[in-house]
């Protein structure tokens, strides 16, 4: 055998997988058929900007991130703990008061909090901060029904919450799982998101690091079997192992194993560079009034000034891909009119349009999916976990170890 476990993917899934094998002592080699480690966590540089492959966020709070990443490497620089609200009379400001006390009065004085709307939006999001075992025996239902459910009927769901959760779950119809919501609503009630100074990409290339056979620029055509084994056929030449762990995109793990591919939801990202930054707080900006295609918008030079070169500014603005890409035009009015702002001048540094940003997850969710395939032959990714950064790790631990239990390690 020319190693032990072969692993399809250098995404999130693959290296979490690759690297807990490696710990262990097993023989353990990767393949990713792109340049660099990663999957869809991503980041370029583009004419003195760092630009990452859709808008990301690190969350210091999921489990997998706290326990198995070096968060002080990475530099993390946070978001400000809340959210700003887009409406006709300007800006308004919701920010956790728990993590930015002195926000608090712009909060209160914001206009969108209304005691009904507060209790029922509470009475929703109880589950998520309570144990997750109990949140995860409830029962499922999509995330519109279960609104519906807790009586939250009003502008702080309408015009905050689901805006915002757009950009997240990748869609706006409510039709994503109660139980996925609430677990991502739990993270950030928990954690503040940031991003790490160098990007996103900083992320797997740490994770990277502690694999000692990582081959990019290999893709695998195909597998089969041989006698104790599998075969992968790559873009390199054949490759013989004890068991393949495929942990690809949905589509592709597809290909090469034959089980099903859950309908995959899409994202839009622009980025705009700027001379003069936009008088917003370092905060993620939503529409409350959806009057345009961009679901969410933010300066990310005043979160990480290291995204821009000196005496520039870069913003981004996120879109949902469904039913198609919206006109760039749209997407820099929408997004400058959103941040209060001309963007006439703005110029575009560069656009990721993300087919595959997320897995679609319907209720009920089901958040531990078999990952032994049989004969030597496992698959792993957000697919099988949750549609997360979180569930990617997870899922690549959880594969690690059952391989582990099938080698005898």
């Amino acid at each position: 055998m020319d190693c032990e476990v072969l692993v399809v993917g250098a995404g999130m899934a693959g290296l979490e997988c690759a690297r807990t094998l490696a710990r262990a002592g097993v023989d353990v080699r990767v393949v990713e058929a792109g340049d660099a480690p990663g999957g869809r966590v991503r980041s370029d540089r583009v004419d003195g900007f760092t630009v990452d492959r859709g808008f990301q966020l690190l969350n210091p709070a999921y489990p997998a991130v706290r326990d198995r990443v070096d968060l002080a490497d990475l530099d993390l620089r946070t978001f400000l703990p809340g959210v700003l609200v887009r409406d006709d009379a300007g800006l308004r400001l919701l920010a956790d008061p728990r993590r930015a006390p002195g926000l608090l009065p712009r909060t209160l004085t914001s206009g969108v909090l209304r005691p009904a709307e507060l209790v029922a939006l509470a009475r929703w999001a109880a589950p998520a901060i309570g144990p997750v075992r109990a949140l995860l025996a409830r029962p499922d239902v999509a995330l519109a029904d279960s609104l519906d459910a807790a009586r939250a009927r009003g502008q702080l769901r309408h015009g905050v919450l689901e805006p915002f959760l757009a950009g997240v779950l990748a869609e706006a119809d409510g039709t994503t799982s109660t139980r996925l919501t609430r677990l991502l609503v739990r993270a950030f009630l928990m954690g503040t998101p940031g991003v790490p100074a160098a990007g996103m990409g900083a992320l797997p290339a740490q994770l990277a690091r502690d694999l000692p056979d990582l081959r990019l620029g290999t893709a695998v055509e195909s597998l089969g079997r041989v006698p104790h084994g599998r075969r992968a056929q790559t873009t390199a030449g054949p490759v013989t192992a004890r068991a393949v762990v495929v942990a690809t995109d949905p589509p592709t793990a597809e290909r090469l194993t034959g089980l099903p591919a859950p309908p995959m939801k899409g994202l839009v990202t622009h980025w705009y560079a700027t001379e003069e930054a936009p008088a917003v707080e370092a905060a993620v900006v939503v529409d409350s009034r959806r009057r345009g295609p961009v679901v969410n918008a933010a300066v990310m030079s005043l979160v990480a000034p290291e995204y821009a070169p000196p005496g520039q500014h870069l913003v981004e603005a996120t879109c949902l891909l469904a039913p198609a890409a919206p006109d760039e035009r749209a997407v820099r009015e929408h997004a400058a009119e959103m941040l209060g702002v001309d963007g006439s001048r703005w110029r575009e540094v560069a656009r990721h349009v993300i087919p595959g940003a997320l897995p679609a997850q319907p209720p009920p969710l089901v958040v531990r999916r078999e990952v032994a395939l049989g004969d030597g032959l496992y698959v792993c990714g957000d697919h099988r976990d949750t549609a997360s950064l979180q569930g990617a790790m997870v899922s690549g631990r959880r594969t690690a170890l059952e391989v582990r239990r099938s080698l005898g390690r």
